[in-house]
């Protein structure tokens, strides 16, 4: 059960809107002066250039303007171009970098979508040559990137990556290539030179793009498989930037359809080729390249999107505060909270600041794991080298063997401190390998589970933005620009590929041995979490995913009406609907952590102690309120699916357990209004046949008890939801706000 926070914390009120320092905390980059540095200058580029862009009306055309460009230069000046390159190759963050990545696609996105989308093109581009390039590849790409980025030099390293196909391949079928690469001259002795022809569809930063990285696939016995390729426009042949997609949203980026039929040498080949027997070996398939960037770059998709739904905040609040305060002579009650005063506004805001809370905190905590992940993925071969593991084979045996110890790993960490052998612990611990595949893991599952339930919840939750603003919601001079932000985001949810793609990829992997016993642990994380801090909603969450895990144990091992199996890759009315539960789980977990850090470390951090405590208290009503929704979400869907394959019971053929009409009379005498209860809630057929007016007999719940224990369970534990979802109401109306927004409307 929860409870509501201790007394003393509920006199805290909310001091203001969230401050940086705040963020910074929960975010996690307090300590990361670079990071702060970056999300600063991306604010100025955001709120200045784009934000006038935007108010000057240049997306009412998809024409690149000159006008576009100025954001261009304050990408440059703002350090968003060069990003991608460490230090090594000029830049000014250290690898790893999906968390700035982030931080900066947040930026721009609280603004404009079509800007947020030019940084993620910028880096989808770069991020081929970060995962697989050669050196060679990096210092000339990433170097001049930054090199440029800094001296403002003439030609910029501006990239676009062509994947998508001509229809009906496009984001789909990224295994069908509609690009194709053959030699075109191999002079004795030198390097090959290749023509390379590729039709592309919905390219973004093709108006300002010199290079290109494009999936092909050998039309030539002398090349094998397929690979990336890196095209110039100075290359000789047909560099035609295609035509201007006209897309409802996103008119600040460039999305054109490209052509290409091109000569480039070899060495453009991604990760670079051998030679063996006369045929070009590319060293990387452009799957294997394409799956690690996906990973990290449908991130920062999702961050764009959920940072659309915190900026709404203030304008929504604004709005309401000064929206029906009364007419001359006429002063209506509590006249100063204008449309505050009634409580469904707050409580339709509520919804959405929570769900912006939960999808922010969900996609950083993707970007954090993935800075962890990289770091562990940079010490791969040497893990293997010590393992003594060269071969394929051997390093197969070496991974089972690693899995079964990472298996035992995290089983010792859901014992208490007596039952826990801890030498052991430690031991596995400092594995570098075991931590690999638990990371691994966990990456398989967060990427495509932050994509999908941020741009998919962005995309609904801003229609009730844009009708908490009335009329003024579906104009122009809408503040905040919600009516643009509600269109960016229905473009967003299908970025990077359809969200069945990334389903899918969810469902393979949160089905892993590995990654179901760090979900139990995080399960138990959220039981010790209740115990302390009742408030936050722990308890709700930790028995949402007990009746999930339950739930997928059952759908495993169970078949429907007509005994086909109900868990398996075709039926995806059962796995792609636990997927989508799944996500709900995730974004309140990570919502709670970051609640948590900045109780923790919000002191220490430099936050006044006057002020923590009303943000501490606030935020634990909003992830109350957050995972009593989430736990609504999971109890429907486990519950459809649980029930929803059974056939119903009928009279004609599922009867043996009624009661006659005649029986239940007979009883009457010993146990009085047993004939009219039972005729209301039993199954009973009369003399002549006739009864109830219902399908059949009531479902009978054999076998499915632990179910139903769980799913009550679960319903008791949204006890004090909706006193925390008042609490958090009344601070919306005293919350003190700026005078207005910082950047142009």
């Amino acid at each position: 059960m929860t409870s509501a926070p201790p007394s003393g914390e509920m006199l805290a009120a909310l001091p203001t809107l969230p401050t940086d320092l705040v963020r910074q905390v929960m975010w996690r980059f307090h300590d990361r002066p670079e990071l702060q540095a970056l999300v600063a200058a991306c604010r100025t580029a955001a709120r200045g250039t784009v934000a006038r862009l935007v108010a000057g009306g240049t997306r009412r055309s998809h024409e690149w303007t000159p006008a576009k460009d100025e954001m261009l230069a304050a990408f440059d000046r703002a350090g968003i171009t060069g990003l991608s390159a460490g230090p090594e190759h000029g830049g000014a963050i250290s690898d790893p970098k999906n968390l700035a990545a982030a931080l900066a696609a947040l930026e721009l996105g609280w603004v404009d979508g079509g800007a947020a989308a030019c940084c993620a093109a910028l880096r989808l581009a770069m991020e081929p040559l970060v995962t697989g390039g050669t050196e060679a590849q990096k210092r000339n790409y990433l170097g001049r990137s930054a090199r440029n980025a800094n001296a403002g030099a003439d030609r910029p390293a501006r990239g676009a990556f062509c994947l998508t196909e001509p229809l009906p391949y496009a984001g789909v079928e990224t295994g069908t290539l509609a690009g194709s690469i053959a030699v075109a001259e191999w002079p004795e002795g030198q390097e090959p030179r290749l023509k390379v022809e590729k039709l592309g569809r919905f390219t973004t930063n093709m108006d300002f793009a010199n290079f290109v990285v494009a999936t092909v696939g050998s039309a030539d016995p002398r090349i094998q498989g397929t690979c990336m390729v890196i095209i110039e426009d100075t290359d000789p042949g047909v560099f035609d930037r295609g035509s201007i997609a006209q897309t409802i949203a996103h008119q600040l980026a460039s999305t054109r359809n490209p052509r290409f039929q091109v000569t480039v040498p070899a060495s453009r080949i991604v990760g670079g080729y051998t030679v063996r027997d006369g045929m070009i070996i590319p060293n990387f398939s452009h799957l294997k390249i394409l799956h690690a960037v996906l990973a990290r770059t449908r991130i920062t998709v999702g961050i764009a999107s959920a940072a659309k739904l915190l900026s709404a905040v203030e304008p929504i609040l604004r709005y309401q505060r000064n929206r029906f305060r009364g007419s001359q002579g006429v002063t209506p009650p509590a006249a100063d909270l204008g449309l505050q005063a009634h409580e469904d506004v707050l409580h339709r805001l509520l919804d959405l600041w929570s769900t912006g809370e939960a999808a922010v905190s969900f996609g950083l905590a993707a970007a954090r794991h993935f800075d962890a992940y990289d770091q562990l993925l940079q010490q791969q071969e040497e893990v293997f080298a010590a393992e003594g593991a060269g071969s394929g084979d051997e390093r197969r045996l070496a991974r089972q063997q690693a899995t079964r110890m990472a298996l035992e790993y995290l089983q010792l960490q859901s014992l208490s401190a007596e039952e826990c052998d801890a030498a052991r612990l430690e031991s596995l611990r400092a594995n570098r390998f075991v931590q690999l595949l638990v990371a691994e893991a966990v990456a398989n599952v967060i990427s495509p589970a932050s994509k999908v339930w941020n741009t998919s919840r962005a995309a609904t939750v801003l229609r009730e933005a844009v009708g908490l603003m009335g009329g003024v919601g579906i104009m122009e001079e809408c503040p905040g620009f919600l009516p643009y932000k509600w269109l960016d985001a229905q473009l967003e949810s299908m970025y990077e590929g359809p969200e069945s793609v990334h389903r899918r990829q969810l469902v393979v992997g949160m089905v892993s041995e590995l990654f179901l016993a760090q979900f139990q642990q995080w399960l138990n994380d959220m039981r010790r979490i209740a115990a302390r801090r009742p408030g936050t909603g722990a308890c709700t969450l930790a028995s949402a995913m007990e009746l999930w895990s339950w739930t997928l144990r059952h759908l495993q091992e169970s078949k429907d009406a007509e005994g086909k199996p109900l868990f398996r890759d075709k039926r995806q009315g059962v796995t792609f609907a636990l997927a989508d539960a799944l996500c709900w789980l995730l974004a309140s977990y990570c919502q709670i952590q970051d609640v948590l850090e900045l109780e923790h470390r919000g002191a220490a951090a430099g936050i006044p102690a006057e002020d923590l405590p009303g943000f501490v208290r606030f935020f634990t009503d909003l992830c109350h309120v957050q995972t009593a929704r989430a736990a609504g979400e999971v109890g429907r869907v486990c519950t459809e699916l649980v029930f929803g394959y059974q056939r119903h019971p009928s009279w004609e053929t599922d009867c043996e357990r009624c009661f006659g009409g005649d029986e239940i009379d007979a009883l009457e005498s010993v146990i009085p209004g047993i004939g009219v209860g039972a005729r209301i809630t039993g199954d009973v057929v009369e003399s002549d046949g006739s009864h109830a007016n219902k399908a059949g007999p009531c479902v009978r719940f054999a076998g499915l008890y632990e179910f139903m224990r769980r799913r009550g369970k679960l319903e008791g534990c949204l006890t004090g939801a909706r006193l925390a979802k008042d609490r958090a109401a009344r601070e919306l109306t005293r919350v003190a706000i700026p005078a207005e927004l910082d950047y142009p409307q």
